[in-house]
Parts: structure tokens; sequence; C-alpha cells
């Protein structure tokens, strides 16, 4: 049953990326970016594929992204600045954050210091809710900017490349896999399983 439901979450990304273009992909990554785990695993990568098509270039797919993720990171910057800690922690459960999250996003944030928004945006899952520390310390805003596009901006690129190169070689890879489809969907529910399961494995642990 979870894997239909995720299943389904792929297919209607692509659905979205293939009718709004360069659009989807700003809105599908500032809700990814807005702590919500809705994976660039899965949009990036078909967004790739469509390069391959002729309807969109490398760099357009990963500048639509990295906007995306400003967009959305913003919300979360002041959630966490006007919120606090308590609050991310009262509510972060509805989108699968933990407090085991929580304190690992802070600890790096005062270890490293405001590089670890940089860091972070190349990061698998921790990406996803960064900004909430940069708020509670009130990083300068444009710094947060600054860091939260060119890290989404390199991130965006290699997954776009990587979806890129299968849609290059999608005839040697038509003897595995019918669709395009199902690859990239494939890839896209093992993730948000991986993450489910995670989140899960934290808040038992914490």
């Amino acid at each position: 049953m979870l894997e239909k439901l995720l299943a389904a979450v792929a297919i209607w990304i692509m659905g979205v990326i293939s009718t709004m273009g360069y659009g989807g992909i700003v809105l599908l990554m500032a809700i990814e970016s807005a702590c919500i785990p809705l994976p660039s695993e899965i949009i990036m990568p078909f967004a790739g594929f469509l390069v391959t098509k002729g309807e969109m270039t490398l760099w357009g797919i990963a500048l639509a992204g990295a906007i995306g993720c400003v967009l959305g990171s913003i919300p979360a910057y002041y959630l966490g600045m006007y919120g606090g800690r308590p609050l991310v922690e009262k509510y972060g459960k509805y989108v699968l954050i933990s407090k085991r999250d929580l304190d690992m996003a802070d600890r790096w944030f005062a270890e490293h210091g405001e590089i670890i928004i940089f860091i972070a945006r190349l990061l698998p899952a921790v990406r996803t809710f960064i900004a909430f520390p940069a708020g509670v310390a009130r990083m300068n805003m444009t710094r947060f900017v600054a860091y939260t596009f060119v890290g989404s901006l390199i991130w965006c690129w290699v997954l776009g490349y990587v979806g890129m190169k299968a849609g290059q070689h999608w005839e040697d890879l038509k003897v595995y896999f019918h669709e395009s489809h199902y690859v990239i969907a494939a890839l896209g529910v093992i993730f948000i399983i991986w993450y489910v399961r995670r989140h899960f494995k934290n808040e038992h642990e914490a």
C-alpha cells in the first residue's frame, strides 16, 4: 500500500514538471525546501531526463531548482527565527522532522558556523530542515540566501546531470525498464521509504 502511494507521488511530480516546465521545478523544489519531504531525488533527475528530449537545458533546470530551494527555505528560516526550537519540535513531526534531526542540525551549525548551510544543501535529508537552526541563530539573511542558492544549484545540477545521462543511455536501459518513469519513480520510492523509516527510527531512539 505504501509503495503504491509513493509511486503515485512520483508520477504526480513528473506530471507537474511535464505540464509546468521550469515553473514546476521551482514549485516542487520550494515545497521540498519548506520541510515537506518531497524528494529532489525524483524531481531533478526527471527534469534532467527531459533535457535529453530538448524540452529544457541542464543549467536551466539547475537554476530553477536553486530558486525554488531559496523560496522554500525562507519560510522555514522565519519559522525558526520567530517560533524557535519549541515550535519546530512541536510541529516538525508532522513533516517527519524528528528531535534527533534538529539536534544534529543544531550541533553542526554550532560546530561549523554558517558555512554548514552551504554544505547541508549537498546532503540528502539534512538539506530539507537545515534552515531552522539558521533562523533560530538569526543568521544574516543575505548570507543565508547566498549559501542556500549556491549549494542548491550544485545539488540540482548534479541530480539533473544524472537524469540527463540516464536519458542519453535510455536505449541501453530499456532492456531492463520499459518506461523511463519506472526508473525514476523506483529511485524516488526507495528514497522516501528510507526517509520515513529513518524518521520513525529517530523518534524511537529519541
